[in-house]
C-alpha cells in the first residue's frame, strides 16, 4: 500500500484501508444493495473506529431495514 494512500484522509481515511482491498471494492464487486453495502461497511470498519459498538449497532440498523423492505415485498397486496 503506499504512503500517499494512507495519508489521504477524504479518499482513503486509515480506517477504510486496512487488509488488501477497501471496502468499497467488495461491496461493488458484490452488487450489494444500499442497506447491506452498508452493514458491510459498518462491520468491517467497527474495529479500526473509536466506538466499534457504535458501528455495529448502525450495522444493526441498516440490516434491520433491508429484512423489513423484504418482508413487505412478500406481502401479499390486499385488493
Amino acid at each position: 500500500m503506499s504512503t500517499q494512500k494512507q495519508k489521504d484522509p477524504v479518499n482513503h481515511p486509515k480506517h477504510y484501508t486496512f487488509g488488501s482491498i477497501e471496502v468499497i471494492d467488495a461491496i461493488e464487486d458484490w452488487s450489494l444493495n444500499f442497506h447491506l453495502g452498508n452493514v458491510v461497511k459498518y462491520v468491517a470498519r467497527a474495529e479500526h473506529k473509536e466506538n466499534p459498538i457504535q458501528d455495529l449497532k448502525k450495522a444493526l440498523w441498516y440490516l434491520d431495514r433491508d429484512i423489513k423492505r423484504r418482508e413487505k415485498q412478500l406481502k401479499p397486496k390486499s385488493k
